[in-house]
């Protein structure tokens, strides 16, 4: 493609982008979490870890009388209830959401970044090749939620901790992907042509085949994201993810669950920002695959 085309095939490409229902939906959705984490300090009703017993699992609504630091009364209202603590759910919510985009986007870097090393190198050296493939299948072997419970179980448990055992469980599907995109991409005539006039092996791995596997390994990260945004709930409803005291939606949900019949406020809430936001980086993600993919393309 000449220079002159280039601006076209951009502003083609913004134009299916923009006409792409999944993505734009997933995209608005995905930037207002990401506006409700960036600005809880800000949007946030009182501190996320104070305690009220005397407002003690309080409907949602509930309107309670505290003092400022003068000895002023106020009226407040809690907007989504309270839990079994006192503490303002509206706060701990608008709060997690920061922690739980951080675990999807941070362990979806890390997948990738380390994956598609091992891609690379898998699909392109053979004898490297089984390997490699051989430990990525004993990692595939044991579930993800199993496989991070025993290392949170080992390591002391934190935010550290999680990203790295959720990372773990991910990154053999983007070894995967990156080496079948390798394998397929080596047989090549322009690849074998590189490899007959003595091109070396990084400038070939950097220059020609690098290129082909950016646009799969995007539409990964997203379903990885949207994955170990679950997994750190399930392990935080477990109670062996992140302490009780750095709020995030599982921890939430783990706290109301025994008085969920009588007070679903507690876990209702939570579970609708993680559903949520889980739906639109999934939807995101099949809209980019729809882009990206030509076969997908041309049915647009």
């Amino acid at each position: 493609m000449n220079a002159a085309n280039q601006p076209h095939a951009r502003t083609t490409a913004l134009q299916s982008l923009l006409r792409n229902p999944s993505v734009m939906i997933g995209a608005v959705i995905l930037l207002c979490v990401l506006l409700i984490g960036l600005l809880a300090p800000f949007l946030h009703t009182m501190s996320p870890d104070e305690i009220n017993p005397s407002v003690r699992n309080k409907l949602p609504g509930y309107e309670s009388t505290l003092r400022d630091d003068d000895g002023n009364k106020f009226k407040f209202v809690h907007l989504m209830g309270t839990d079994s603590l006192g503490r303002d759910i509206y706060s701990r919510v608008v709060f997690g959401a920061r922690v739980s985009l951080l675990i999807g986007a941070t362990v979806a870097m890390i997948s990738a970044v380390i994956g598609l090393l091992l891609g690379l190198l898998a699909g392109y050296f053979r004898w490297l090749d089984a390997v490699v493939m051989r430990v990525m299948d004993g990692l595939m072997a044991i579930p993800a939620i199993l496989l991070a419970l025993s290392m949170v179980a080992l390591l002391n448990a934190g935010l550290s901790t999680v990203i790295l055992a959720i990372a773990i469980t991910e990154i053999p599907r983007v070894v995967r992907l990156v080496r079948s995109v390798v394998l397929s991409v080596r047989e090549e005539p322009y690849v074998e042509s590189a490899i007959a006039v003595g091109t070396p092996t990084h400038v070939l791995l950097v220059r020609h085949i690098l290129p082909n596997t950016i646009a799969p390994l995007i539409v990964q990260t997203t379903y990885i994201a949207a994955h170990a945004i679950l997994v750190e709930a399930v392990l935080s409803f477990l109670g062996v993810g992140i302490s009780p005291e750095t709020p995030t939606w599982g921890n939430i949900m783990a706290e109301g669950r025994a008085m969920f019949v009588m007070l679903p406020h507690n876990i209702f809430f939570p579970g609708v920002f993680l559903a949520v936001t889980v739906l639109a980086v999934n939807l995101f993600g099949d809209g980019l695959r729809d882009l990206l993919d030509p076969r997908m393309r041309k049915r647009l």
